[in-house]
């Protein structure tokens, strides 16, 4: 057996990435030394952050491309894991890695084992892991919504979006979504019980998002950026928040969109100076200490069906390049994994797209 993985080019990755921009490679499947284990991945999370580290090339040359994993542990030798667990790890796109002293992973999160009896494991990179700690607190610890506030989320079919918008709703706030095709706003209104969703595909979004706020916007999780962030800037009441989770529209730009996200701060600064909106920089990192408290309230309602979650899962490891420039163009519908090999929590059953 061999252990196949995606690295990046030699050349430098300028833009958005496409499928041909990454290189597929095998090798030995690696032995773990002491204070080691050999994990078997089963799922990788696809990611917009990514692209940050793909540009900056992150990690040793030749290297997997990074990426949050689900995996199984198949041989141990250090401590706190047994064969067989599962764990949420950073494998990156490749069928084995390593995982204990003194492997580099660029994570400030430590692996951890899964219970599957919480959710599905795959979950554990979606609405039970980092993305429902980046929802929860961008959504719950930064923007507070009260009940009766209009709250609005882009990219509202997304995973953080569907996350953050739901808890909203859990706190008795009006909640409007944008996402893109009509099925997705579809979706966000009748499976995930937003009060409205626009379409950032309408050539009248600014009237349409209007229309569904007639009394302004209290509350903004921004995932987006561009012609989306320009519509809900003059829809802001006095007082509001706002909290900034990402721009993926301009992740492709050369720079990474560092300058168009200083052009629409610039754009919205008298704004926000008059009407004394909060603007807050959503940094997961440091909430890593809230992921228990993050779990321990999300867990429940995920369980209860009071949070509906999507994953769109995409099979074999040789699909990571195509899932990932499609969730980058915005073509995905929900979460976006991979499963790279099989998930025995699912017994008989066949992986599916779930919501």
């Amino acid at each position: 057996m061999r252990n196949r993985y995606w690295t990046l080019p030699e050349q430098p990755v300028i833009g958005w990435p496409q499928e041909n921009t990454f290189v597929l490679k095998q090798g030995a499947i690696p032995v773990p030394a002491s204070g080691q284990a050999l994990t078997r991945t089963i799922y990788v999370s696809l990611d917009p952050y990514q692209v940050y580290y793909q540009r900056e090339r992150t990690g040793p040359a030749g290297a997997p491309c990074h990426a949050r994993t689900v995996s199984q542990v198949i041989e141990i030798r250090m401590s706190g894991f047994a064969p067989g667990d599962f764990v949420f790890n950073t494998n990156g796109w490749s069928e084995y890695a390593l995982m204990g002293e003194g492997v580099w992973r660029p994570d400030y999160m430590a692996p951890r084992q899964l219970d599957p009896s919480l959710g599905r494991i795959s979950q554990s990179v979606g609405v039970l892991g980092l993305l429902g700690l980046t929802a929860y607190a961008g959504m719950d610890l930064m923007a507070s919504p009260k009940a009766s506030e209009t709250v609005v989320v882009s990219a509202a079919s997304g995973g953080v979006g569907q996350i953050a918008g739901q808890l909203a709703k859990q706190r008795g706030a009006r909640v409007i979504g944008i996402a893109g095709h009509d099925a997705k706003c579809k979706f966000v209104i009748d499976e995930l019980g937003f009060d409205a969703c626009v379409s950032h595909l309408s050539p009248t979004l600014s009237a349409d998002l209007a229309a569904v706020c007639q009394n302004g916007i209290d509350v903004y999780f921004e995932n987006v950026g561009g012609k989306v962030f320009e519509a809900v800037l003059p829809l802001f009441n006095r007082p509001a928040r706002m909290t900034i989770c990402g721009f993926i529209a301009h992740y492709g730009d050369e720079d990474g969109g560092v300058g168009r996200r200083a052009a629409l701060m610039e754009l919205g600064e008298p704004i926000f100076k008059a009407r004394d909106v909060r603007v807050s920089n959503l940094a997961v990192s440091e909430f890593a200490a809230q992921l228990d408290e993050m779990l321990a309230y999300v867990a429940p309602l995920v369980n209860a069906g009071k949070i509906k979650y999507r994953e769109d899962i995409r099979q074999g490891l040789q699909t990571i390049p195509s899932a990932f420039a499609e969730m980058l163009r915005g073509d995905s519908f929900g979460k976006m994994l991979v499963q790279v090999s099989p998930d025995p929590t699912l017994g008989a059953r066949a992986p599916q797209k779930a919501s």
